[in-house]
């Protein structure tokens, strides 16, 4: 449940910041070359919050970078 609504997300958000179509993306893509900057990802940690009700990188006592999606996606199940 969690992966579909972080890809739900991910594809709203990218198409309200770059007025086009969310590239594919899967467990393997690398998040920096899926097109959104930083802020763009702010954005997307920003309406998962309001989506999941939690914000993971708020609740780790731990400094995580998520490189992935796949890493991305365990993250968020982490804190579920």
């Amino acid at each position: 449940m969690i992966k579909q609504v972080i890809d739900e997300c991910f594809r709203e958000v990218f198409i309200e910041i770059m007025g086009g179509p969310a590239p594919d993306i899967n467990e393997n893509s690398v998040l920096l070359e899926t097109g959104l900057d930083s802020i763009g990802f702010a954005i997307l940690v920003t309406t998962l919050e309001g989506k999941l009700g939690f914000d993971p990188f708020s609740l780790s006592n731990e400094a995580q970078y998520p490189i992935t999606f796949g890493e991305f996606y365990e993250f968020y199940e982490k804190y579920k």
